[in-house]
């Protein structure tokens, strides 16, 4: 059994239903991916536009079943690529990106499903919109017709992540959204004790980056 076949599992183990597990799987190779999907693993998410298609197009095509999630900070330049790759986005911070991203899913008629990202944190360098603009957005994707379905957040280093998760609760549902996109490796548990229902792990499952 391959230590990434181990890890899955025993995550997987402790995941109630209502838990989407999403492996991020940016910088590793296809056969780690590969070795994920033959475990019963077909959810993934890529950071980065451009290594997702390189490895996704060719995966997609062998494995019709796989969901890609882009979970990284997302260009408007990049978005056409996006929408044609990706199943979800996670990290719609302005109108803006929304804008783009409404015309890309016409005009290639795909309806990614979205996720806004919410700086929880009030951090300069982190991508997300503000706490007290979250509501203008959501009104504004809805107003697009986007694929709305919840709320994305990455709270601050170094932190206890669950004041963060419990206000990203109190927000998606002030904002009447059911999904929430929190918890990594260190914190999926604590995440999911506040709502999460799509949790994004790497490293506890294909080991640690370069």
């Amino acid at each position: 059994m391959s230590h990434i076949t181990k890890n899955l599992a025993q995550i997987k183990a402790k995941l109630t239903e209502n838990v989407n597990l999403i492996a991020v799987s940016k910088t590793k190779p296809i056969d780690d991916i590969k070795s994920a999907i033959e475990a019963g693993q077909l959810i993934f998410g890529e950071n980065k536009v451009q290594e997702a298609q390189e490895k996704f197009t060719i995966l997609k095509e062998q494995y019709p079943k796989i969901q890609l999630h882009l979970i990284g900070k997302l260009q408007t330049n990049k978005v056409k690529k996006a929408v044609a790759i990706a199943d979800f986005i996670h990290c719609v911070d302005s109108q803006k990106l929304a804008d783009e991203i409404s015309k890309e899913a016409k005009k290639q008629q795909k309806n990614p499903q979205i996720f806004i990202q919410v700086n929880i944190g009030d951090e300069q360098q982190k991508s997300g919109i503000e706490i007290e603009n979250v509501e203008n957005l959501v009104k504004y994707c809805q107003k697009l017709d986007l694929n709305l379905i919840g709320l994305m957040c990455i709270p601050p280093a170094n932190s206890n992540p669950t004041p963060y998760f419990a206000l990203l609760a109190k927000i998606a549902k002030e904002n009447n959204l059911q999904n929430m996109s929190m918890g990594m490796s260190s914190d999926w548990q604590d995440a999911i004790n506040f709502g999460a229902n799509y949790i994004r792990v790497g490293s506890a499952i294909f080991g640690e980056r370069n």
